[in-house]
């Protein structure tokens, strides 16, 4: 398996296409919340720390957006397919829990 496919609970492998970019915005924000981190440790205006966790924030959410829309393309299409009710309701759980 490389660098691109998943297995699910539910037996099936297929490839995101989206894993590289994903990976890549991760680091990004785990590198600002880093740097965030030490604005705090160095006493910066809260003004500013809070602009800069907002910032995180954002790449976070877009890089759930990004993570949806590769598996809705990907694994509820095939669990569609496959009438995988399961798949569906965690997709719905995980849905809840980002959207809280």
């Amino acid at each position: 398996m490389n660098g691109h496919e998943h297995t699910h609970e539910h037996g099936h492998t297929h490839s995101h296409e989206h894993t590289q970019a994903v990976l890549n915005r991760l680091a990004r924000a785990i590198g600002h919340l880093e740097a965030v981190r030490s604005m705090v440790a160095d006493g910066r205006d809260c003004s500013e720390v809070l602009i800069q966790l907002a910032a995180v924030s954002s790449a976070l959410a877009s890089t759930s957006r990004i993570i949806l829309k590769d598996h809705m393309e990907h694994c509820i299409v095939d669990a569609v397919e496959r009438k995988d009710q399961s798949a569906i309701d965690e997709l719905e759980r995980a849905i809840d829990r980002l959207l809280k």
